[in-house]
C-alpha cells in the first residue's frame, strides 16, 4: 500500500512539472510584420533628425581658407587622446541649453538638429569668417537595451540616426522569451520623460514616433507569458518536489516503524 502511495506520488510530481513546462511560444507571438503583404511597397516620408538635448557632448570643428583666421574658433587640448596629439575640446551643452563657444560666446543649441546649428554658426561666423564650413557631432549618441533581448546593455551610435529594428540587432535580437508586441521606448527632453509603446509583429511600427531612437533613449522589452510562466513554475516546482519528497520520507518512516 505505501509503495503504491510513492507511485503515485511520483506519477503526480511528474504530471504536474510537465503541465509547467508544455506553455510553449506560438508563431504568432514571434513573427514581425505578420500584416506584411507580399511585394509591399512603404515609402519612408520620415526626416527625422535628432536634436540637441540638455547633457549633449557635442564637437564643432570650423573651417575656412584662411588657417590663420579660424584657429581661434577651433581650440585644441594639447597632448590629450591615446596618440598624444592635440585634440579638439568638446562642448557640454548646459541646464539652459546653451554652449560657451570661442570669440561667438554663448550659443543656444537646445531642441536644435544638427543642420539649424550649422546655419546659425555660419550666420555668426560670417562676421569673422569668409565661406565658413562649420562640421558638428553628437559625441554621446548612446542608447540602452534592456530586458528580454540577447545582449543587453548600453551601445555607441556612429551616425545620428538609427531605428529600433537597427538597435535591437546590435543586441543580439530579441530572445525567444521577449514581447514583441508590447516593446517600449523611454525617451528623455529636457527632463520630461515619455514612455511608448510599439508593436514588432505590425508593420505600423514604421510610422511609430519612435521607429528613429534619439540619443540617451531606453528600449525596453518585457518577458512574454511563456516567461512569466515559467519563472513562477521554477518556484512552484521547488515547493511540489519539497512537498512530495516530505510525503515519501514520511512514509517510508511508517513502513520502517511497522
Amino acid at each position: 500500500m505505501v509503495f503504491n502511495f510513492i507511485k503515485k506520488a511520483f506519477k503526480i510530481t511528474y504530471i504536474v512539472v510537465l503541465l509547467l513546462f508544455s506553455s510553449c511560444v506560438t508563431k504568432k507571438e514571434v513573427v514581425y510584420f505578420q500584416n506584411a503583404k507580399d511585394f509591399e511597397t512603404i515609402v519612408d516620408t520620415d526626416t527625422f533628425a535628432p536634436k540637441f538635448k540638455v547633457n549633449d557632448i557635442v564637437s564643432i570643428f570650423v573651417s575656412t581658407f584662411d588657417l590663420e583666421a579660424v584657429k581661434p574658433f577651433n581650440l585644441l587640448i594639447e597632448g590629450s587622446g591615446e596618440s598624444g596629439q592635440p585634440q579638439l575640446i568638446d562642448y557640454l551643452i548646459d541646464i539652459e541649453g546653451n554652449i560657451d563657444f570661442p570669440v561667438l560666446g554663448k550659443i543656444k543649441l537646445l531642441g536644435l538638429t544638427v543642420q539649424e546649428a550649422q546655419i546659425l554658426f555660419k550666420k555668426k561666423l560670417s562676421d569673422y569668417l569668409k565661406d565658413p564650413i562649420v562640421n558638428i557631432r553628437i559625441q554621446n549618441f548612446r542608447i540602452s537595451i534592456i530586458g528580454e533581448v540577447s545582449s543587453p546593455g548600453r551601445y555607441d551610435v556612429s551616425g545620428e540616426r538609427i531605428t529600433i529594428l537597427e538597435a535591437l540587432a546590435l543586441a543580439g535580437d530579441l530572445s525567444i522569451k521577449g514581447k514583441r508586441e508590447n516593446v517600449m521606448v523611454i525617451r528623455d527632453f529636457n527632463g520630461t520623460k515619455t514612455y511608448t509603446r510599439v508593436d514588432l509583429t505590425n508593420k505600423e511600427l514604421f510610422n511609430s514616433p519612435v521607429f528613429y531612437l534619439t540619443q540617451n533613449d531606453v528600449v525596453y522589452v518585457e518577458p512574454n507569458n511563456s516567461a512569466r510562466s515559467g519563472a513562477s513554475g521554477d518556484s512552484r516546482i521547488g515547493t511540489i518536489i519539497s512537498i512530495t519528497s516530505f510525503l515519501i520520507t514520511t512514509a517510508l518512516i511508517f513502513v520502517t516503524r511497522n
